[in-house]
C-alpha cells in the first residue's frame, strides 16, 4: 500500500487510542470517586456489621484495633453504568445521604460556612460556653447530639474496641455537619415516623430546633421530655431541621464525646467542611468535684473514699485515663501539625469564667464569624446571675466568682489523688498544685497559671 495513504489511516487510529485512553481514564477518575462516596457514605453500615442495638454506653479512650479493618470486594462498572452514574456524580458530592424535599434542590446558606466542634468531656463549663454559638442567629448549633448514639450502640464481644466507637461518633458528627440530619434517625428509640420524634436528647437546648420553621404548631398533647423552652412546638421534624441547617450561614456543635483528635482529621481535611475545633479544659480536680454532685451515683466510690474508706484503683485509673486522654489530644493541637494549622484552638474555662466576653470575641475570631450584639447581651446577662440562684445544669451563673467554689467542696486528700495521677496535663494546661487544705482553699492563693486561648494561625 502506498505510504501516502496509509499515513492518515494511522493518524486516525492514533487519534481513536487517544479518544479511547482519555474517555477511559476520565470514567476511572469518577468511578474512583464513586468508590471513595460510597465508602463515606456506607461506613456506619460496615461498621454496624460488629455492632448490635443494646442500651449500653460505648468505650470512652479511643485505641486502635487493627481487627476493625474490614476488606473491600467490588467490581468494575460497565460503560453504561459509567454513564448513568456520572449523572449521579454532582447531587451524590453534595452529601451522600442528604435527601430534602424529594427531588428539589434546597436553598443552600451563600458565603463562607464554618464547621465549628466544641471539644470537651462532662462538668468542663462546655454547655455553658456553647451557648456562645447557639445564641448567634445565623449558626445552626446542635447540643449533644451524640448522646443517642452513646445510648444505643455498644459492640460484640470480640469484636471491634474501642476505635469503633470513635470510627462510629465520628462519621456520624461528619453526616450532621452536612446537615444530614437523618442520620440520627438510625440510633434515637422509639425510631422516628415520617420524620418525626419527640425524643431528640435536649432540644430545648438548641434554637434553632425551636424556632421558626422548625418548631411546627403544638397540634396535640404528646410526651416530650426534652422539649423547647420558651414555646409549644409539635415533635421535631427532622426535615424541617435539615432543611434550616442548610439556610444557616454556619454549623456548630458541642459534643463531650469526642475525646481523640486525631480521629477527626478526615473531618478536617474533608473539602466539603471548613472545620474549627475549639478543644475546652477545666482543672480536673474541679471537674472531679462538679462530678460527684452532678453523677452522684457513679461517683459513689470517690464519696466512700471522703469517709475513710479505700478508694477503688480501678476508679483511679480511669481517672488517670481520662486526663491522659485529654493531655495527648491537646499535644497534638499544640505540635501544629500542618493539617490542623489554622483550624484548632485551645481554651481553658477558667479564663472564659473570667472574661467571658472577651474570650468569646476571640473564639468567633478563631472561627472566622462575626461576633453579634445578640451573642454579647446574653453574655452580659447570663454571667452576672447571683450566686446559688440556679441548678448544676444551668448556663446562667456569676461566672468569674463561680469558678472557684469547687475549691471549698473537695477534701485535700481526693485533690491530692487528681494531683497525682493528672500531674502531666495539669502541668500542660497551667494548673498549680496546692500543698496543703489550707492552700487548697485560701482564695488569695491562685491556682492558675497565667495563660492565653491559644490557636495555631
Amino acid at each position: 500500500m502506498d505510504k501516502g495513504h496509509a499515513l492518515p489511516q494511522d493518524i486516525r487510529d492514533l487519534r481513536h487510542c487517544l479518544r479511547m485512553k482519555s474517555k477511559y481514564a476520565i470514567l476511572l477518575v469518577f468511578v474512583v470517586a464513586l468508590v471513595i462516596i460510597e465508602k463515606e457514605n456506607n461506613i456506619i453500615s460496615r461498621v454496624s456489621d460488629k455492632l448490635k442495638q443494646a442500651p449500653q454506653p460505648l468505650m470512652e479512650v479511643n485505641s486502635t484495633d487493627p481487627g476493625l479493618v474490614l476488606s473491600e470486594n467490588g467490581s468494575l462498572l460497565s460503560l453504561s453504568e459509567l454513564d448513568s452514574a456520572f449523572s449521579q456524580l454532582k447531587s451524590r458530592l453534595q452529601n451522600v445521604t442528604l435527601q430534602l424535599g424529594g427531588t428539589r434542590e434546597p436553598t443552600v446558606a451563600q458565603g463562607p460556612r464554618r464547621h465549628v466542634l466544641l471539644m470537651a468531656t462532662t462538668r468542663t463549663g462546655s454547655s455553658f460556653v456553647g451557648e456562645f454559638f447557639n445564641q448567634q442567629g445565623n449558626i445552626f448549633y446542635l447540643f449533644e447530639p451524640l448522646w443517642h448514639i452513646e445510648r444505643t450502640v455498644s459492640f460484640e464481644p470480640g469484636g471491634a474496641n474501642a476505635v469503633g466507637s470513635a470510627l462510629v461518633y465520628r462519621d456520624v458528627l461528619k453526616q450532621l455537619l452536612l446537615c444530614d440530619l437523618y442520620i440520627l434517625e438510625n440510633f434515637i428509640t422509639p425510631f422516628p415516623e415520617e420524620h418525626l420524634t419527640p425524643y431528640m436528647f435536649r432540644r430545648g437546648s438548641s434554637r434553632s430546633l425551636c424556632e421558626d420553621p422548625v418548631c411546627t404548631p403544638f397540634v396535640k398533647k404528646v410526651f416530650e421530655k426534652y422539649h423547647c423552652k420558651n414555646r409549644r412546638c409539635g415533635p421535631l421534624n427532622i426535615t424541617l431541621a435539615a432543611e434550616a441547617c442548610l439556610h444557616k450561614n454556619h454549623m456548630a456543635l458541642k459534643t463531650v464525646r469526642i475525646r481523640q483528635l486525631e480521629f477527626l482529621r478526615p473531618l478536617v481535611e474533608d473539602p466539603r467542611l471548613d472545620m474549627r475545633i475549639i478543644q475546652l479544659v477545666r482543672d480536673p480536680r474541679a471537674v472531679l468535684a462538679s462530678r460527684i454532685v452532678a453523677f452522684s451515683g457513679k461517683y459513689e466510690t470517690w464519696k466512700k473514699w471522703q469517709k475513710e474508706q479505700l478508694l477503688n484503683e480501678d476508679e483511679v485509673q480511669r481517672l488517670r485515663g481520662n486526663c491522659e486522654s485529654i493531655r495527648l489530644s491537646a499535644e497534638l493541637g499544640l505540635r501544629q501539625p500542618a493539617w490542623l494549622r489554622g483550624r484548632y484552638m485551645l481554651i481553658r474555662y477558667e479564663d472564659i469564667a473570667r472574661s467571658p466576653l472577651q474570650n468569646a470575641k476571640e473564639m468567633y475570631r478563631f472561627a472566622g464569624i462575626s461576633l453579634t450584639p445578640q451573642v454579647e447581651e446574653w453574655i452580659q446577662k447570663n454571667t452576672q446571675a447571683p450566686q446559688d440562684s440556679n441548678g448544676i445544669y444551668s448556663t446562667q451563673k456569676n461566672s468569674s466568682e463561680q469558678f472557684e467554689k469547687w475549691r471549698f467542696s473537695i477534701p485535700f486528700k481526693l485533690a491530692r489523688v487528681v494531683q497525682s495521677v493528672c500531674g502531666p496535663a495539669m502541668s500542660l494546661f497551667g494548673y498549680k498544685l496546692a500543698s496543703d487544705q489550707e492552700t487548697l482553699t485560701n482564695r488569695s492563693i491562685s491556682l492558675l497559671e497565667e495563660r492565653r486561648a491559644f490557636w495555631i494561625t
